[in-house]
């Protein structure tokens, strides 16, 4: 446990947050820094807005966030997705924010602004995601989350999806994160331990288009909001401790209209994977910071050097369930969902998923910083790809 005494005192909040607001609204801006990071503030309305049409632009500091210099630090706030704010409650909102600069261009950190016009170029594609966000917690220390403070806990085995006193880690803080995305209305699909003893995971989606981005985003920052009350640190690193420790990643799994059509699903997707190995090393070199330390070709990843698809093979780049292959040959490839598919993210008919490293496309939904991005497949599939197919 943190000797880090946690940021909220429930006993002296609660009185406060009882009192009559009227009808005026707090509004939490929240934005990417210029570090991959997450900032936000509060605006008060004088009413609950209808769209996001109704909001105002803001602006903050942008000299300190890393998005802009001293001597011409505006950097302003265009808000794009509401969120019930599962903090305050009522008809206050949590408000993701794209941002700009002064001359009205999207800021340096701003890669949702480009990946919306590329999400709208394929709009009848029909284009769904899903995502399986994995992350490690600590203290504040620096201490992976329960773990013995002069040693290391037993050999990974029991702790993936594990129930029981020593095998799982902070639950609590876990179903308040999975709670807090649900009101708030974060298309959360699940969660689950995963190998490592205080890793995690949670799933986003399905979702279509930039819709993907937007919850994602939102789900990340209520994790680590909630991780101030409980003097926890999220760490989305994609490999936090060094041995025999798993890394973390963000699994992905994607389809569009073609590869979801019966009879000929397989084929969209075969012709993707084809694409998709062309531009493998080139792919490969926007991922982030420390990928290396990942994609090794041990701990149920792939090697970042080599391209590879396989059924139920979780040391390839994509992988193919072995249900799937299965079926896809017993009914001549009628049915094609692809990828690692995340359980409540796709219905019980069988859909195709190409999973991909990052959302789509990497270098324009996601900012390149952020290493909870960095997952086990070394492919992604961007816009060049399957919309100029």
């Amino acid at each position: 446990m943190s000797n880090i005494i946690a940021t909220k005192r429930v006993d002296l909040l609660a009185p406060y947050m009882a009192l009559d607001q009227g009808s005026q609204v707090q509004a939490e801006y929240v934005w990417v820094d210029g570090d991959g990071g997450l900032r936000c503030k509060t605006m008060t309305l004088d009413e609950a807005p209808k769209s996001v049409a109704d909001l105002r632009e803001w602006n903050f500091d942008g000299s300190s966030t890393n998005q802009a210099p001293g001597d011409n630090s505006d950097v302003f706030l265009r808000p794009v997705a509401i969120f019930k704010d599962p903090f305050r409650g009522g008809a206050n909102i949590l408000v993701l924010c794209e941002c700009y600069d002064n001359d009205g261009t999207p800021n340096k950190s701003n890669h949702r602004a480009h990946a919306k016009k590329v999400m709208d170029a394929a709009k009848e594609t029909e284009p769904w995601f899903g995502l399986e966000q994995e992350y490690t917690l600590f203290d504040y220390d620096g201490q992976v989350y329960g773990w013995p403070k002069n040693g290391f806990p037993g050999p990974q085995g029991p702790y993936y999806c594990g129930v029981g006193a020593g095998k799982v880690f902070a639950r609590d803080f876990i179903e308040a994160h999975y709670r807090a995305c649900l009101y708030a209305g974060v298309k959360i699909s699940g969660i689950n331990a995963e190998v490592m003893p205080s890793q995690w995971e949670f799933q986003v989606g399905p979702c279509e288009g930039i819709e993907l981005g937007d919850h994602l985003w939102m789900a990340r920052f209520l994790l680590l909001r909630i991780g101030e009350e409980w003097g926890i640190r999220p760490s989305f690193h994609p490999k936090p401790l060094k041995g025999d420790w798993n890394g973390a990643g963000c699994h992905s799994n994607f389809s569009t209209k073609a590869m979801r059509t019966p009879g000929k699903g397989m084929a969209a997707i075969e012709d993707a994977i084809k694409k998709l190995e062309k531009r493998h090393l080139e792919h490969m070199t926007v991922y982030g910071e420390d990928n290396d330390q990942r994609l090794t070709g041990h701990h149920e990843t792939a090697s970042m050097h080599t391209f590879s698809a396989g059924v139920a093979n979780r040391g390839a780049s994509i992988r193919i369930p072995r249900h799937v292959g299965a079926r896809a040959t017993a009914t001549s490839r009628t049915v094609a969902p692809l990828p690692t598919l995340t359980p409540t993210a796709v219905s019980t008919q069988s859909y195709a998923s190409l999973p991909l490293d990052l959302i789509y496309p990497i270098h324009t939904l996601l900012p390149l910083p952020l290493r909870p991005t960095i997952g086990e497949f070394t492919s992604i599939l961007v816009e060049t790809t399957i919309l100029n197919a």
